[in-house]
Parts: structure tokens; C-alpha cells; sequence
């Protein structure tokens, strides 16, 4: 199988207005969970209000990318129909803008819930069917100046962890997202405005899961910026043998800075704080001269 070639792109990641060199300093993106079944948070917030207020205590605790989603794509869940995923984000989305200037993304693979939040003000669509899984999610993207998180995933939500199978789990995720990066590319999107997000836990075993994390290097050799997912996974349970969800913070915390010293400039994050400032120690003593 082709393996993933170097082809020198700096790791600067655009949206919009915003421009993070994430190999010069990593980036935290707090995720805002709006659903009432998400396999940690669902239900959290009650109102619009509270929703608000968590993502405004995420920027306080250094988040510079909130990651509104309103369709829970844990194993095993079903897709919600357009009205209510877009119940769920706008009045946050709405809300949510005028009082920051961090960037917004929108965690969906529909494009009018994509549209409609790219014309209230978000910066990024976070898409985990890397853009295939609406026909008509890459014409949106790219008549916008957004950012876009391309992931892997084996399947789909409903069905991706029976039974996932690779030959070479590394080189097929990292070459599918070579490939579709340059679809997205060819079709008018910029290079400099993806990032690649390798899919832990996306249709993988918790081995997949390992080999990857393993030689995420190997991706962030694309070029392009690359995040990394793992915050209160199973995938961390599985490795300490702790089943609660409270006990895979550290863990967590613990494959980031792995992930960081591997080149990965992105970290998306349930607990903003622990790792903002994990990672803040990490950079100190990597970029030590």
C-alpha cells in the first residue's frame, strides 16, 4: 500500500479570519455537546443559557475553538433529522457569537446545518464523513472562507464498531486522508484551510486505535494540520482499566501530549483546562533552546 509522502506544507490552519500555526504552538478546541444522548455529556445544558455559559468558561480556560454539535456520533448512534439538529445549534450558535471572538465550529455532516451556521458567524466545519456524507457539503465549504476538519471513519455511527477490519490500520487512515485532502483541494477549498483528524475511535479497535496513535507522526508529514480526538473515550478506559468516564481525564491528558510531541497541533477536548495547560508545559520545554 502507498505510504503517506511529505509533500512540505507548513501546518498553518486558516478559517476565516483566524490562523493557527499549530507546529509552533498547539490549539484547544472545547467541544459543546447540544445533545441529549453524546456517550459523556448528552443532555448537559438545559437551556440556550447554560450552553452559552459553559462554551464562554471554555474560552476562559483556553479554548480558542468551540465545536458546537447537535448529532451525537457515539458507536451505535442514530442520524436526527434536519430540524431538530438544527433546533439544538442556531439558538446557541446565535447566542454564542456575538460574545467571543474565538473561532466556532460546527461539528455536522449536513450541509444546510453547515450553511446556515457558516452564514450566523462559525468559522470551521467539523465534518466526520470528511465531507462525503451530503452531496452538497463541498460546494458549501468551498464558497466559504471556513476551515475543515477532514476524519476518518470506518462505516458509520450506527454500525462502525462491529467488527472493524484494516490490514494496516495506519497507512490506510493516513492514506484516505491524503487522497480525499486532495479531492477537497482540487474541488476549491485551499489546502491551508484543512485539518486532518485521524478518527480514534471511529470504526477502529482499541489495537487500530493504538497503532495509529503510534505513528500519528507519519500524518502530520502530510503537511496539513492534524487534531487529534480522544478526550473520555473508551479507548482510555480500555488502556487503564478504568470503566467511569471521570477516571479518563489524565489518560486523556496523557495521549495529548504524546500526540504533541509527535508534531499533532490540534486537540479536541471535553476538560479545557487540564489540557490547555498540559500542553502549554509541553511546548515550554519541546521549544527550549
Amino acid at each position: 500500500m502507498e505510504r503517506v509522502k511529505d509533500v512540505g506544507v507548513s501546518g498553518v490552519w486558516r478559517a476565516r479570519g483566524h490562523i493557527w500555526d499549530t507546529r509552533q504552538r498547539p490549539v484547544v478546541m472545547g467541544i459543546l455537546n447540544l445533545t441529549p444522548d453524546s456517550f459523556s455529556d448528552g443532555g448537559k445544558y438545559r437551556s440556550v443559557e447554560e450552553a452559552v455559559e459553559a462554551g464562554l468558561r471554555m474560552v476562559e480556560e483556553g479554548a480558542e475553538i468551540l465545536d458546537l454539535g447537535g448529532e451525537s456520533t457515539r458507536p451505535g448512534a442514530k442520524p436526527v433529522a434536519l430540524e431538530e439538529e438544527l433546533r439544538r445549534v442556531i439558538p446557541v450558535l446565535e447566542r454564542l457569537r456575538p460574545l467571543t471572538k474565538v473561532a466556532i465550529s460546527i461539528d455536522t455532516s449536513k450541509a444546510e446545518v453547515a450553511r446556515q451556521a457558516l452564514e450566523l458567524g462559525a468559522d470551521i466545519v467539523n465534518d466526520v464523513t470528511a465531507l462525503r456524507g451530503d452531496e452538497r457539503m463541498l460546494e458549501v465549504v468551498a464558497g466559504s472562507e471556513c476551515g475543515v476538519v477532514l476524519m476518518h471513519m470506518q462505516g458509520r455511527p450506527e454500525t462502525m464498531q462491529i467488527a472493524p477490519k484494516y490490514e494496516d490500520a495506519p497507512a490506510e487512515v493516513f492514506d484516505f486522508l491524503q487522497q480525499r485532502m486532495e479531492e477537497v483541494e482540487r474541488a476549491g477549498v485551499m489546502r491551508e484551510r484543512i485539518c486532518l483528524d485521524p478518527g480514534i475511535g471511529f470504526g477502529k479497535t482499541q489495537e487500530h486505535n493504538r497503532q495509529i496513535l503510534k505513528e500519528v507522526g507519519r500524518l502530520v508529514g502530510i503537511g496539513n494540520a492534524v487534531m487529534i480526538g480522544v478526550s473520555r473515550k473508551s479507548f482510555l478506559a480500555y488502556a487503564v482499566g478504568a470503566e467511569a468516564i471521570a477516571d479518563r481525564l489524565w489518560p486523556g491528558v496523557a495521549v495529548a501530549l504524546w500526540a504533541r510531541k509527535q508534531g499533532v497541533g490540534v486537540f479536541r477536548v471535553h476538560d479545557v483546562k487540564p489540557h490547555a495547560e498540559a500542553l502549554k508545559i509541553m511546548d515550554m520545554i519541546i521549544n527550549y533552546a
